[in-house]
């Protein structure tokens, strides 16, 4: 066939008009959907004439390609999947922390780095899409997707998704090795109640574009290719229905020409949990009528949508419209001259590689975030050194890679997971990297919980699988003895404790945030013995912490730290590496103290609860080092700074300690009177600096001025002249920060 969409030649508009005049109703209909590919391929990709496809396994993929070659007008397969910090669900695929680990490095260039790794490895698997990064500020810490975020911050979120972005898209779609990435969920979808996942979001517009749309806003400016929209609705509108959101703000203010995709079955939904569509044919028609251009596993719209259009209900031309930027996406990428199948060539020389190793090692050992410390850390390898290992976390693999990595939950084909020798555990960690004359045992201590299954049945309405249920573990006497035992019988513990992927994730908000099962019960056991304890916290978001751990010698919160975790942690005890992780996100001292986020809105009468402060216990920003950095001198280049133009400011940071110090040091302002109420600070800015013991450097930070804005009352983000504070100093606390003021005129 020498139809002209089939020329390279020819511009793209012109090929997607020709092939658009081309096809039937049925076959645009079937291009807007986005199936799951464990179903029955045949009927997807042939019968149902699927656009996209998620979720398929290796065999699968190659399945489908064949399938499309006997369709009438062959137009190739978007293949899309989860590959949140690595690809997720390829065997030996490099599995980097988790979002939320990430984020502790608070440095966008190597997020970059890690992004453009895992592209790699993505596209030579034949997935030309993943549904990452999530740009969701996390706001409840009881919700079950907080390990996915970045944190709480709008700033810190929007810099470390744009540099995902950057990784993944590479040099454009052109490129082979690009993958289209994905801002997610759009928007406000973090913003639950009583932190249960997808519940309806207590959002005013005014809310959203303060807090929630900055990160997504600078997604689109970065030319991320695609949005995929939350599940909840904000004040009774499904995000799949919103014209404000979709059409106003994100494709008129902000100019997204790109691509939209519902999350899973969000069209269904409508009709059969938020129940504002009577029919899949309803559902099918406002979905379509508000500018959603894929529709993630809802299969029954390919008929409801074809109806829609015969009774009148729904404009062929709306359709048109969705269809066209589908198949400009799939002309942009090349897919028609080249697939870009599974290519197991490059498979081998790329998927885990040791380059990719690397940088995975990089961010982990950056990723860890040293909270207290009496002293115990680092370790001596020069003294003969007997360490018992124990905790449920010490040698969990799942618990370590956590989320959306092998064998959490969300597909069916991975075995056993990813290969055990890839993973280094803390236990792998220190029997590879303490010295030889040292002594590591090891004694599991305690269990967390096992799942069971949901009294309410097992499958949701629309025939999808619920989720089991956790059940905590008792403290189970024997494991605590043998672990006690071990401590008596060593000159440190090493407790690793947190929770499980059983905790973590879509559907897995918690109504607790302390650790679950017989932990607290075992670090008692352990902090008794007298044993110095230094606790490592594997989990997938802060947890509420027990005195016994507060009192222990060491505490380092390592969040999931991917494969090479337990590498870095063992090099972080033993003072291969400097702790240089700074907190993305604020722990509470109690799970009634929420909401802990820092840059929470000033005006509410005194600074406690009657019956608790309201000091969190860990701020965002903070992380200690093996050495001291003093601030000092913090100057302005000018006072007083035009609208348009640059706050710059320079603060001296001196190592009084004896070790190297990586410093992040972070800028903050608040605008001093405002004609809204707003927060009492923000970030907006933030460097790294290295300092070598004994001596000082200076810092530049530079903030535009145009950043230090705030939503009126008519919902308008602008500057408002007058006086601000900058803060500048290694955490979000009072009594880290410097101090000086700057005035913001009109040019």
């Amino acid at each position: 066939m020498n139809a002209p969409y089939l020329d390279p030649a020819l511009p793209v508009t012109e090929r997607v008009a020709d092939l658009l005049a081309r096809m039937t109703l049925a076959e645009k209909v079937g291009q807007m959907l986005q199936l799951d590919a464990r179903g029955d391929l045949a009927d997807l990709v042939t019968g149902k004439l699927g656009g996209s496809l998620l979720h398929a396994s290796p065999e699968r993929m190659l399945q489908a390609r064949d399938l499309v070659s006997t369709t009438r007008l062959r137009i190739p397969l978007l293949m899309a999947d989860d590959a949140i910090h690595g690809h997720s669900f390829w065997p030996g695929a490099t599995i980097f922390p988790t979002q939320l680990g990430m984020a502790c490095t608070w440095d966008p260039a190597l997020l970059e780095r890690g992004a453009r790794a895992a592209a790699v490895e993505i596209a030579a698997t034949g997935l030309h899409w993943t549904f990452s990064p999530v740009l969701c500020i996390t706001r409840d810490l009881r919700w079950g997707r907080v390990d996915e975020t970045f944190g709480e911050d709008p700033h810190l979120i929007g810099e470390l998704g744009a540099a995902m972005i950057r990784g993944y898209q590479g040099d454009g779609l052109t490129d082979r090795t690009a993958v289209l990435a994905t801002a997610k969920h759009f928007a406000g979808y973090s913003e639950t109640q009583g932190g249960r996942d997808a519940s309806e979001a207590d959002l005013s517009r005014r809310k959203l574009r303060s807090w929630f749309l900055p990160p997504f806003e600078k997604a689109a400016r970065e030319g991320v290719a695609t949005f995929m929209l939350g599940y909840q609705a904000i004040d009774g509108i499904p995000i799949t229905t919103n014209q404000w959101l979709l059409n106003e703000v994100l494709k008129g203010e902000w100019g997204f020409t790109g691509t939209l995709v519902t999350d899973w079955d969000n069209v269904g939904r409508m009709v059969w949990e938020q129940k504002v569509a009577a029919d899949d044919i309803e559902a099918a028609t406002v979905a379509v009528g508000a500018g959603n251009d894929l529709i993630m596993n809802t299969p029954q719209f390919f008929v409801a949508a074809q109806e829609a259009v015969a009774r009148g209900d729904l404009d062929e031309a709306l359709i048109d419209d969705a269809v066209r930027r589908i198949l400009a996406l799939k002309f942009e990428l090349g897919l028609f001259e080249d697939p870009r199948s599974p290519d197991s060539e490059v498979q081998a020389a790329v998927i885990g590689s040791d380059e990719h190793t690397a940088i995975n090692l990089e961010t982990a050992r950056r990723s860890l975030v040293l909270l207290r410390n009496d002293g115990t850390l680092p370790l001596d390898p020069a003294e003969p050194t007997r360490i018992a290992v124990v905790g449920p976390n010490a040698d969990d693999v799942h618990a370590q890679l956590g989320d959306w990595a092998g064998l959490s939950g969300q597909v069916n084909w991975m075995g056993d997971g990813h290969p055990r020798e890839m993973t280094r555990t803390v236990l792998d960690g220190l029997r590879d990297t303490a010295p030889e004359s040292w002594t590591i045992t090891h004694a599991r201590g305690a269990d967390i919980g096992d799942l069971v299954p949901d009294p309410a049945g097992a499958t949701y309405p629309d025939g999808q699988p619920r989720p089991p249920l956790f059940r905590a573990a008792s403290p189970d006497a024997d494991l605590i003895a043998e672990a006690v035992a071990a401590a008596h019988d060593a000159d440190y513990v090493v407790a690793v404790v947190g929770d499980t992927v059983a905790l973590t994730g879509e559907g897995k908000s918690t109504a607790t945030l302390e650790l679950q099962g017989g932990q607290t019960a075992l670090v008692d056991a352990l902090v008794a013995t007298g044993t110095p304890v230094i606790v490592v916290l594997i989990q997938g978001k802060p947890s509420t912490l027990p005195d016994s751990i507060l009192n222990s010698a060491a505490i380092v919160e390592a969040f999931n730290p991917g494969m090479q975790g337990g590498r870095a942690i063992a090099e972080l005890i033993l003072g291969h590496i400097e702790p240089t992780g700074r907190l993305p996100i604020t722990f509470a001292r109690h799970v009634g103290q929420l909401p802990v986020y820092y840059n929470q809105i000033r005006g509410q009468h005194g600074d406690r609860y009657a019956d608790l402060t309201q000091d969190p216990l860990f701020a965002f920003g903070e992380g200690l080092s093996y050495t001291s950095v003093e601030y000092s001198d913090l100057r302005l280049e000018s006072e007083t700074v035009a609208v348009d133009g640059t706050v710059r400011a320079t603060v001296t940071l001196t190592n009084t300690g004896d070790r190297l110090a990586l410093e992040t040091v972070q800028a903050y302002i608040a605008d001093q009177v405002t004609s809204v109420t707003w927060a009492e600070r923000e970030l907006k800015g933030f460097a790294q600096a290295t300092v070598v013991p004994g001596m000082s450097v200076d810092v530049m930070l530079e903030i535009a001025a145009s950043d230090c804005s705030l939503v009126d009352a008519d919902g308008v983000r602008r500057v408002e002249p007058g006086t601000f504070d900058l803060l500048v100093g290694r955490s979000s606390r009072d009594a880290d920060l410097a101090r000086t003021t700057f005035r913001i005129e009109l040019a």
